[in-house]
Protein backbone atom coordinates (compact mmCIF):
# COMPACT_ATOMS: atom_id res chain seq x y z
CA UNK A 1 0.00 0.00 0.00
CA UNK A 2 2.82 2.40 0.85
CA UNK A 3 4.43 1.81 -2.57
CA UNK A 4 1.11 2.64 -4.26
CA UNK A 5 0.77 5.85 -2.25
CA UNK A 6 4.33 6.94 -3.04
CA UNK A 7 3.91 6.09 -6.74
CA UNK A 8 0.65 8.02 -7.14
CA UNK A 9 1.93 10.94 -5.05
CA UNK A 10 5.06 11.26 -7.21
CA UNK A 11 2.94 11.58 -10.37
CA UNK A 12 1.15 14.65 -9.03
CA UNK A 13 2.75 18.00 -8.47
CA UNK A 14 1.97 19.45 -5.05
CA UNK A 15 -0.47 22.33 -5.05
CA UNK A 16 0.85 25.68 -3.91
CA UNK A 17 -1.49 27.52 -1.61
CA UNK A 18 -2.52 31.03 -2.56
CA UNK A 19 -2.32 33.79 -0.01
CA UNK A 20 -5.71 35.18 0.89
CA UNK A 21 -5.22 38.64 -0.50
CA UNK A 22 -7.92 40.44 -2.38
CA UNK A 23 -7.10 40.94 -6.02
CA UNK A 24 -4.14 38.55 -6.08
CA UNK A 25 -3.76 36.63 -9.31
CA UNK A 26 -4.08 32.95 -8.46
CA UNK A 27 -3.92 30.34 -11.18
CA UNK A 28 -5.94 27.75 -9.26
CA UNK A 29 -9.31 26.72 -10.66
CA UNK A 30 -12.17 25.64 -8.43
CA UNK A 31 -15.19 23.78 -9.77
CA UNK A 32 -18.42 24.62 -7.91
CA UNK A 33 -21.10 21.95 -8.36
CA UNK A 34 -24.51 22.87 -6.94
CA UNK A 35 -28.01 22.68 -8.40
CA UNK A 36 -28.98 26.00 -6.77
CA UNK A 37 -27.98 28.86 -9.11
CA UNK A 38 -27.94 31.41 -6.26
CA UNK A 39 -25.42 29.33 -4.30
CA UNK A 40 -23.26 28.76 -7.40
CA UNK A 41 -23.22 32.47 -8.12
CA UNK A 42 -22.51 33.45 -4.51
CA UNK A 43 -19.60 31.02 -4.29
CA UNK A 44 -18.29 32.21 -7.66
CA UNK A 45 -18.22 35.80 -6.42
CA UNK A 46 -16.52 34.91 -3.13
CA UNK A 47 -13.87 32.72 -4.79
CA UNK A 48 -13.16 35.16 -7.61
CA UNK A 49 -12.75 37.96 -5.05
CA UNK A 50 -9.95 35.83 -3.56
CA UNK A 51 -8.28 35.49 -6.97
CA UNK A 52 -9.39 31.99 -7.98
CA UNK A 53 -10.63 30.96 -11.40
CA UNK A 54 -14.09 29.42 -11.05
CA UNK A 55 -15.97 26.91 -13.17
CA UNK A 56 -19.65 26.25 -12.44
CA UNK A 57 -21.77 23.12 -12.89
CA UNK A 58 -25.42 22.49 -12.05
CA UNK A 59 -25.36 18.68 -12.10
CA UNK A 60 -23.12 15.63 -12.22
CA UNK A 61 -22.98 15.44 -16.01
CA UNK A 62 -21.91 19.05 -16.35
CA UNK A 63 -19.39 18.61 -13.50
CA UNK A 64 -17.68 15.64 -15.20
CA UNK A 65 -17.70 17.50 -18.53
CA UNK A 66 -16.07 20.61 -17.03
CA UNK A 67 -13.59 18.49 -15.09
CA UNK A 68 -12.49 16.75 -18.29
CA UNK A 69 -12.23 20.04 -20.22
CA UNK A 70 -10.39 22.21 -17.69
CA UNK A 71 -7.57 21.81 -15.20
CA UNK A 72 -9.50 21.72 -11.94
CA UNK A 73 -7.51 22.05 -8.71
CA UNK A 74 -10.35 21.65 -6.19
CA UNK A 75 -14.08 20.87 -6.22
CA UNK A 76 -16.89 22.23 -4.03
CA UNK A 77 -19.58 19.57 -4.38
CA UNK A 78 -23.19 19.66 -3.21
CA UNK A 79 -24.82 16.30 -2.41
CA UNK A 80 -28.34 17.16 -3.63
CA UNK A 81 -27.89 17.08 -7.37
CA UNK A 82 -30.45 16.14 -10.02
CA UNK A 83 -30.05 12.70 -11.68
CA UNK A 84 -26.99 11.36 -9.77
CA UNK A 85 -26.15 12.33 -6.21
CA UNK A 86 -23.10 14.24 -5.10
CA UNK A 87 -21.73 11.00 -3.64
CA UNK A 88 -21.94 9.38 -7.11
CA UNK A 89 -20.18 12.41 -8.58
CA UNK A 90 -17.51 12.19 -5.86
CA UNK A 91 -16.92 8.55 -6.83
CA UNK A 92 -16.57 9.39 -10.51
CA UNK A 93 -14.21 12.33 -9.92
CA UNK A 94 -12.11 10.33 -7.45
CA UNK A 95 -11.84 7.46 -9.95
CA UNK A 96 -10.49 9.92 -12.53
CA UNK A 97 -8.15 11.73 -10.13
CA UNK A 98 -7.77 10.21 -6.65
CA UNK A 99 -5.72 13.18 -5.45
CA UNK A 100 -8.32 15.82 -6.32
CA UNK A 101 -9.31 17.76 -3.18
CA UNK A 102 -13.09 17.72 -2.82
CA UNK A 103 -15.11 19.66 -0.27
CA UNK A 104 -18.65 18.40 0.21
CA UNK A 105 -21.06 21.28 0.82
CA UNK A 106 -24.52 20.18 1.86
CA UNK A 107 -27.66 21.00 3.74
CA UNK A 108 -28.12 17.30 4.56
CA UNK A 109 -27.69 16.30 8.16
CA UNK A 110 -25.85 13.21 9.43
CA UNK A 111 -23.29 12.92 6.63
CA UNK A 112 -20.17 12.84 8.83
CA UNK A 113 -19.75 9.06 9.09
CA UNK A 114 -20.20 8.50 5.37
CA UNK A 115 -17.84 11.39 4.58
CA UNK A 116 -15.18 9.99 6.92
CA UNK A 117 -15.55 6.51 5.39
CA UNK A 118 -15.09 7.83 1.83
CA UNK A 119 -11.90 9.74 2.60
CA UNK A 120 -13.38 13.07 1.55
CA UNK A 121 -11.15 16.09 2.19
CA UNK A 122 -13.77 18.22 3.96
CA UNK A 123 -17.46 18.29 4.83
CA UNK A 124 -19.17 21.65 5.31
CA UNK A 125 -22.84 21.95 6.24
CA UNK A 126 -24.91 24.81 4.83
CA UNK A 127 -25.28 27.63 5.56
CA UNK A 128 -21.55 27.89 4.98
CA UNK A 129 -19.08 29.73 7.14
CA UNK A 130 -17.31 31.65 4.36
CA UNK A 131 -14.07 32.48 6.23
CA UNK A 132 -13.70 28.81 7.21
CA UNK A 133 -14.52 27.73 3.66
CA UNK A 134 -11.74 29.96 2.31
CA UNK A 135 -9.31 28.72 4.96
CA UNK A 136 -10.18 25.11 4.09
CA UNK A 137 -9.66 25.79 0.37
CA UNK A 138 -6.18 27.20 1.05
CA UNK A 139 -5.29 24.29 3.35
CA UNK A 140 -6.41 21.66 0.85
CA UNK A 141 -4.64 23.29 -2.08
CA UNK A 142 -1.48 23.26 0.03
CA UNK A 143 -1.89 19.67 1.22
CA UNK A 144 0.71 17.10 0.19
CA UNK A 145 -0.67 14.54 -2.30
CA UNK A 146 0.57 11.64 -0.16
CA UNK A 147 -1.50 12.86 2.80
CA UNK A 148 -4.61 13.17 0.62
CA UNK A 149 -4.14 9.67 -0.78
CA UNK A 150 -3.65 8.20 2.71
CA UNK A 151 -6.98 9.76 3.77
CA UNK A 152 -8.69 8.37 0.67
CA UNK A 153 -7.51 4.80 1.34
CA UNK A 154 -8.32 5.01 5.04
CA UNK A 155 -4.81 5.36 6.48
CA UNK A 156 -5.61 8.86 7.83
CA UNK A 157 -8.71 10.06 9.63
CA UNK A 158 -8.36 13.83 9.29
CA UNK A 159 -11.63 14.86 7.69
CA UNK A 160 -12.23 18.59 8.08
CA UNK A 161 -15.78 19.04 9.35
CA UNK A 162 -17.43 22.45 9.58
CA UNK A 163 -20.96 22.54 11.03
CA UNK A 164 -23.47 25.07 9.71
CA UNK A 165 -23.26 28.71 10.66
CA UNK A 166 -25.82 29.37 13.35
CA UNK A 167 -27.75 32.34 12.19
CA UNK A 168 -29.12 34.62 14.87
CA UNK A 169 -32.86 34.47 15.14
CA UNK A 170 -34.42 37.40 13.42
CA UNK A 171 -36.24 39.82 15.66
CA UNK A 172 -39.93 40.17 14.87
CA UNK A 173 -39.42 43.90 14.39
CA UNK A 174 -35.83 44.65 13.29
CA UNK A 175 -34.45 47.87 14.69
CA UNK A 176 -33.07 48.88 11.28
CA UNK A 177 -34.47 48.22 7.87
CA UNK A 178 -32.22 46.40 5.47
CA UNK A 179 -30.22 44.54 8.11
CA UNK A 180 -28.48 41.63 6.45
CA UNK A 181 -28.58 38.69 8.84
CA UNK A 182 -26.96 36.33 6.32
CA UNK A 183 -23.91 38.27 5.20
CA UNK A 184 -21.35 35.62 6.27
CA UNK A 185 -23.22 32.60 4.96
CA UNK A 186 -23.84 31.26 1.51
Amino acid sequence: MTALIENVAKKHEPCVAPKLQRGSAVSKTILVVDDDPAIRESLRKVLQAEGYQVALAADDREAIEKFNQERIDLVLLDLNLPVNSGWDTFGTLTAIDPLLPIIIITGRQNQFELAAATGISALMVKPLNVPLLLETVVDLLDEEPERRLKRLVGLRQDLRFVPPVHQPSRPKHPARRGTNYNRKSV
